[in-house]
């Protein structure tokens, strides 16, 4: 009889639950719950809906008990930088608000007042992003003290869920690596940063390992959902639980998280906090096993996405692969231009950056999808260049994760722009990695590296 475990993905756009387990050697996956997801303007601030996405937690958890197949464990892993707060009562505080809102603006130089970004970026290895949760509580605390001052606790999203299901406050490891709060080396609070911005210190509590158990079901839960079962911490960053999935034993591998973002970098057993890596764009993200993912964001699918929202009347993304790949516009636009993070528009976004910078504006979708393919494959390359220069090595592949992975004409692209063949796959790297971890804890697989060849099996 299977053991089976469950990996809950929640990313931007939606999310999935997924049971795993493993017969003849390899995993088995089954989807057996979907939900859309999304930030809400609420009164002009972009929000994410707890309530309804708790609510799909548990109905996609009544599921497993439906189908008969209840979970030795479950985990839970979504996107990064976005918390909760919550009071003595542990009722929460104000809104759950999105790292695509615009309170942050201006906080960078807030920061910048007091620790300098090269500072910032010694002490943490993290990228400065305008969303990054250092940014997020800077707002908190010089538009809306009142909330700040009246919290006890701050929990990031999948922690915040992993709280209502079992009543225990953790902060993983991985997650909060996210914030730029996070000292490097220790892999613990760098309470002296936290203290020189003047936040409250008891928000931060000792950090959780990814993979580590946080409790079980608490006793209404378990009725709702008809089950009980164990709760444990995957990387509960999405990309971090990615990352796990790599379908390779060798260290040296060259990924490409492909999704709402695009995650491109290596894995290491230390970090690179140089001031060449800073200026180059990376950023030294948790990541499991002791690892660090040294990696740059790059804008990603979230492009395509909104495109396909605005003018892909109902378009699937293989047809629109499949019509742009016929296309020949020529213009290219810089991914990671600020422009394209939260445009109200971004076929006008689009459109202005060509024209600002003399290329052809696209007019049809397959015309912007193909400007859009084009330049990400083109930032991949540069990526790529970077991080051979940064570590003085030659990588002969990349590995494709995620739903990304499914982009033919992408993956041809990047095949062509980089001059390195292309392995894409698994489209579910998330699922697997929130899950191999959950088995790694249960004792399934003995080691990360069986895991994975586990995988390529």
């Amino acid at each position: 009889m299977e053991s089976y475990y469950l990996a809950i993905d929640i990313g931007a756009s939606g999310g999935r639950h997924i049971l795993g387990y493993v017969a003849d050697g390899k995993i088995c996956l089954e989807e057996i719950y979907r939900f859309d997801n999304g930030m809400e303007n609420r009164s002009g601030t972009l929000c994410w809906d707890t309530e309804r996405l708790f609510y799909n937690i548990l109905e996609g958890m009544k599921k497993c008990r439906e189908v008969g197949k209840i979970p030795v464990s479950m985990g839970i892993d979504t996107w990064g930088v976005d918390f909760v707060l919550l009071d003595g009562a542990d009722k929460k505080i104000g809104e759950a608000v999105g790292y695509r809102d615009h309170r942050t603006n201006g906080m960078q130089e807030e920061v910048e007042k007091l620790v300098s970004a090269q500072e910032l970026y010694e002490r943490t290895g993290i990228q400065s992003q305008v969303y990054n949760t250092i940014y997020q509580l800077m707002a908190l605390k010089n538009n809306n003290p009142e909330l700040l001052s009246a919290a006890e606790s701050l929990l990031f999203t999948p922690d915040y869920y992993h709280f209502l299901l079992t009543g225990i406050k953790r902060q993983e490891y991985t997650i909060a690596s996210t914030s730029q709060m996070v000292e490097v080396h220790s892999r613990n609070w760098d309470y002296e940063l936290i203290d020189k911005l003047g936040f409250p210190k008891k928000l931060f509590v000792t950090l959780q390992t990814p993979g580590a158990f946080v409790g079980r079901l608490q006793s209404e839960i378990k009725e709702y959902v008809g089950f009980d079962c164990m709760v444990v911490a995957p990387p509960s960053h999405d990309t971090a639980s990615a990352v796990v999935a790599v379908p390779s034993t060798n260290k040296d591998n060259l990924y490409i998280s492909s999704g709402t973002w695009s995650l491109m970098g290596i894995e290491s057993d230390v970090p690179s906090c140089a001031q060449e890596s800073r200026l180059a764009g990376f950023t030294n993200e948790g990541g499991y096993d002791n690892r660090y993912r040294i990696l740059k964001n790059i804008m990603g699918l979230w492009m395509i996405q909104s495109v396909r929202k605005e003018i892909g009347e109902g378009a699937s993304y293989t047809e629109i692969c499949e019509k742009a790949s016929k296309e020949t516009i020529p213009s290219i636009v810089d991914c990671n231009d600020s422009c394209f993070l939260s445009p109200d528009s971004m076929v006008e976004a689009v459109s202005r950056f060509c024209e600002k910078t003399g290329q052809q504006s696209p007019r049809t979708l397959p015309e912007y999808a193909a400007v859009i393919y084009n330049s990400l494959a083109v930032y991949y390359a540069k990526t790529a260049e970077e991080i051979e220069k940064q570590t003085g090595k030659n990588y002969p592949c990349i590995h494709i994760i995620g739903g990304g992975s499914n982009a033919e004409y992408l993956n041809r692209l990047t095949a062509r722009y980089t001059g390195m063949k292309v392995i894409p796959g698994p489209a579910e790297a998330t699922a697997i990695g929130n899950l191999i971890c959950q088995m790694i804890h249960d004792r399934v697989f003995d080691s990360l590296e069986e895991a994975r060849r586990s995988i390529v099996r």
